[in-house]
């Protein structure tokens, strides 16, 4: 990574996060955390480790199931095993439950940076019908989320696609196995010495794998490069008219995201704890940072059970 990337040292605990996960991911040192998380809620955000020796953890979306590979090291999986298979926090949870609800009601889905691929299994479980796509640039991310497919036996329904989304090029990205967790703030901005090569392609070159008239529904989330990504995919976006579940993080260009969107007439509803929200416009939240997208009603999110403001 370059010398002045920002973000490393808040990372690294400056080396000691590895050694300190490792000390309570061990057995009498877990049972301990174990006894806090029910003592205290807001200790299961999912941030504390696993134990050391848990293979896989099993998620619960929408009646169906799911397994992740490796939760001492997948931020996804971790939080899988402290909600006792759903997110800990009740707007991640709203959030997944939002995607799997339109997917249940598309044919194809598109996972913008889907890490180690908890939508893509959670969409895969709870809406077989759809043909799922999932675009990751960390190298060794892709390499997990690549066995999560497998483990689920979703490899040949599911295409996995080692490769971002916004302007077209190719970016070098560190290969991302050497921390203590899987990283999940690359970006395709971020500036490496070393590393793979990656290609990035336009959302719009995406038409050419879904047939016309197709429903489609997204997910982004690629750390501050969501303009980028819509940017590229104008005619994608006026001819499909996708359901996108976009993070909005604080510090983001709201005013580009709020143009990108309009040409295909997507209304924005911020997903809180309880319920989608209607907004006028996208205005970054310091408590919550997805964002559902659509061209629907709120009459039309609550035929498919969805809480709405």
């Amino acid at each position: 990574m370059h010398p002045m990337e920002p973000g490393l040292r808040r990372q690294s605990w400056f080396g000691l996060k590895r050694h300190a996960k490792r000390f309570l991911s061990m057995p009498a040192p877990h049972a301990v955390l174990r006894i806090l998380g029910r003592l205290v809620p807001s200790l299961r955000s999912g941030r504390l480790p696993a134990p050391a020796d848990l293979l896989e953890v099993e998620g619960r979306v929408g009646g169906a199931s799911f397994v992740m590979l490796d939760p001492a090291r997948c931020e996804n999986a971790k939080q899988l095993y402290w909600g006792g298979g759903r997110r800990p926090k009740a707007d991640d949870r709203l959030a997944l439950d939002t995607v799997v609800a339109l997917a249940r009601d598309a044919d194809v889905f598109l996972d913008v940076g889907a890490y180690t691929g908890l939508f893509t299994l959670a969409v895969s479980a709870a809406a077989p019908t759809v043909q799922a796509h999932a675009f990751e640039i960390v190298p060794a991310v892709a390499d997990a989320l690549e066995a999560n497919l497998v483990r689920n036996r979703l490899e040949m329904r599911v295409a996995l696609h080692r490769e971002g989304i916004g302007e077209d090029g190719t970016i070098r990205v560190a290969r991302g196995d050497g921390g203590s967790a899987l990283p999940s703030f690359y970006s395709s901005r971020m500036r490496f010495d070393e590393g793979e090569i990656v290609t990035i392609r336009s959302l719009d070159s995406l038409s050419e794998l879904i047939p016309e008239g197709d429903r489609v529904v997204i997910k982004i989330d690629v750390e501050g490069t969501e303009d980028d990504v819509l940017r590229s995919g104008q005619t994608f976006l006026k001819d499909f008219r996708p359901d996108i579940l976009c993070e909005v993080l604080v510090g983001a260009d709201v005013g580009a995201l709020g143009e990108l969107i309009a040409p295909a007439e997507l209304r924005p509803f911020l997903v809180t704890n309880r319920r989608l929200e209607q907004r006028p416009g996208i205005v970054p939240d310091r408590r919550h940072r997805d964002w559902l997208l659509t061209a629907r009603e709120p009459a039309q999110l609550r035929e498919l059970g969805l809480p709405v403001a």
